[in-house]
């Protein structure tokens, strides 16, 4: 047997800022005759060519509509629909391609839960687990199956550096604990949350365990086998990918047992008046036409960042959260909210003496996009005693120079409005 070592695998090019911005086609725009300095990629992302040119291909050349067509535009398109799953598989390195379910995106992922697992596994006098970080996606649709099954919403807190107390997860957690919803990055504040010491606590109890993703997929590698939840989901949108697909992991033997979410076309294997069988997985919960081109792009967006490296594009995003924190904690009366030791580059800010939509509106006359508002978490907000933040959020083709933009704009916003 031979003793040679295999290669290594060639290199990846150093991270070029530059290069990767020519990839996006809106980046060269101005706004207000400035130009764009986009800060909102919490948010949604731009798309790079390479997404924009696969749709487009796909729809010029093999668009159809997919599975049980027989024609070889029906076929072509079944084969890369289906070779779309697989590439998502991998992404979040799924065990299975049938664990991919594809959804609209990280809100009908949470819904789809809440609704079939959760009918399903909860019931009154029963708690429901969820953490004072989340989005309203991750808070209503559990609202709402608890008022459904006479449940109740247990809440665990967060501290003042917007970090969930782990001490009192674990306080929290019980034997009427059905499941547990928890962020993987918090989209208002960036804290980046330990799922997988989250996820082996509430296993311990027998509780599984769902991650909303969203804001985590664009940004660190994501491997679900090595979390161990039990469901996973995210945006494509979020993750330079078209609006309107999203996916859903979770455990074959989860949804197995779960009942479909919605019923129509290609969840079934056959019908009649009196009684209705359901396809086998993941086709039991995609009814009616799929985002087809959605999904292709989302593929096509997933190569995109793998041939960059998510452990680079982490780098990146790191080096740009250190140094806008430095930047930014240097503007008298400034306040950043969410402090965490682990974060995503996002940084939630107030300016002494100034709403945050004006922080907005001025920063915009400047040609720099931000978000303002309680960003979708209100409770979060209502913690920090805030009605709203302004909110920078950063991406893989943003820059320092554009760091320190945004600081000229928040400069130039003080000098605005000094009384």
């Amino acid at each position: 047997m031979s003793t040679a070592t295999r290669p290594a695998p060639p290199a990846r090019p150093a991270y070029d800022v530059e290069r990767l911005r020519r990839d996006f086609p809106i980046l060269s725009r101005r706004v207000h005759g400035k130009p764009l300095v986009y800060l909102d990629n919490a948010a949604t992302t731009h798309k790079p060519s390479a997404v924009l040119g696969t749709v487009r291909t796909f729809y010029e050349h093999s668009y159809a509509n997919i599975h049980r067509g027989v024609h070889e535009l029906s076929v072509e398109a079944s084969e890369i629909y289906e070779k779309a799953r697989e590439r998502a598989r991998a992404f979040v390195n799924a065990a299975e391609a049938r664990e991919i379910v594809f959804v609209r995106g990280t809100t009908e992922g949470i819904n789809l839960v809440a609704q079939t697992y959760g009918r399903a596994n909860v019931g009154r006098g029963d708690e429901v687990l969820i953490t004072a970080l989340e989005h309203h996606s991750n808070i209503v649709p559990w609202q709402i199956l608890c008022e459904e099954k006479g449940a109740r919403l247990k809440i665990v807190p967060i501290d003042e550096r917007g970090q969930v107390r782990i001490d009192e997860l674990e306080k929290l957690l019980s034997e009427k604990t059905r499941i547990l919803a928890v962020s993987h990055v918090s989209n208002a504040l960036g804290t980046a949350n330990p799922v997988g010491r989250i996820v082996a606590l509430a296993h311990a109890r027998g509780v599984p365990v769902i991650v909303d993703g969203a804001q985590a997929a664009p940004r660190i590698p994501v491997d679900v086998r090595e979390l161990d939840c039990d469901f996973y989901t995210f945006s494509g949108h979020k993750m330079y990918a078209p609006t309107g697909i999203g996916v859903l992991y979770a455990k074959a033997k989860l949804l197995e047992a779960m009942p479909p979410y919605q019923g129509g076309g290609d969840m079934i294997s056959s019908v009649t008046f009196e009684k209705t069988t359901y396809n086998i997985l993941p086709f039991k919960f995609e009814a009616g036409t799929p985002n087809i081109a959605g999904a292709v792009g989302l593929a096509a967006a997933m190569d995109y960042l793998g041939a960059i490296g998510m452990d680079a594009v982490e780098a990146h995003e790191d080096d740009l959260l250190s140094y806008a924190t430095a930047r930014l904690s240097a503007i008298e009366g400034l306040t950043i909210l969410g402090t965490a030791e682990h974060k995503a580059a996002v940084v939630s800010f107030t300016l002494e003496g100034v709403h945050p939509h004006d922080i907005g509106t001025v920063l915009d006359r400047e040609g720099i996009a931000v978000r303002t508002g309680h960003h979708c978490a209100q409770p979060v907000m209502d913690f920090f005693k805030v009605p709203a933040t302004a909110r920078a959020s950063f991406g893989l083709y943003n820059t320092r120079e554009e760091v320190d933009a945004l600081a000229r704009g928040i400069e130039k916003v003080q000098e605005m409005f000094r009384p």
